[in-house]
């Protein structure tokens, strides 16, 4: 018996050291923003044909500030900007302030712009929005079900969608936002083609 008590400690040791946090969970790595082993996209832009364009996206939810936000309430008939980011995300951090310098020239272009905090609470949403400067209203989405609504088109976090005026995703941008012009431009282009 006096063996097995050791051998026990040791075994009860190694159990508690995996329930750490070590860094090497894919959740530790993603708030440390350095990349390893976190999947983020790669800033690749695609630009969807009118003829192309699915079906009117259906978003609406609770936002992060505990009102409530519909697509077509909200924006509708307006070309729309949705961005998936969380608090847990390094490139999402890194591109709030690129994304908040768009959305003060979108509003005066008459564009609507929604958030989707992605699978976390929303007051740790609503506290990082905050630190980060974020004034565009985002929805909170715990559970990850509104990115559905996308059919595909939202693969990473962070990942930037544009609707046309009818709802229908005309854009993507496929990770981090790196300056603001990327999104005001792929706007414009948005808005030109109608």
């Amino acid at each position: 018996m006096r063996r097995a008590l050791p051998a026990l400690a040791v075994v009860a040791a190694l159990a508690l050291a995996g329930c750490s946090g070590d860094g090497s969970s894919i959740s530790d790595q993603a708030k440390a923003g350095d990349r390893k082993g976190y999947v983020s996209g790669d800033g690749s832009v695609e630009r969807i044909p009118v003829a192309d364009r699915g079906e009117p996206v259906a978003l609406a939810g609770r936002l992060i500030d505990g009102g409530s936000w519909a697509r077509d309430k909200d924006a509708s008939g307006k070309v729309t900007v949705v961005n998936v980011w969380a608090s847990w995300c390094g490139p999402c951090k890194a591109e709030a302030p690129h994304l908040e310098k768009a959305w003060t020239q979108l509003k005066a272009k008459d564009v609507a712009m929604v958030g989707i905090d992605f699978k976390e609470g929303p007051e740790r949403g609503l506290a990082a929005a905050k630190t980060y400067g974020m004034t565009f209203p985002s929805l909170s989405d715990a559970s990850g079900v509104l990115v559905l609504a996308f059919r595909g088109k939202i693969a990473t976090t962070p990942a930037t969608v544009v609707l046309d005026k009818d709802g229908r995703i005309a854009a993507r941008i496929n990770g981090a936002i790196t300056t603001p012009s990327t999104l005001t431009g792929l706007v414009d282009d948005v808005i030109a083609a109608g």
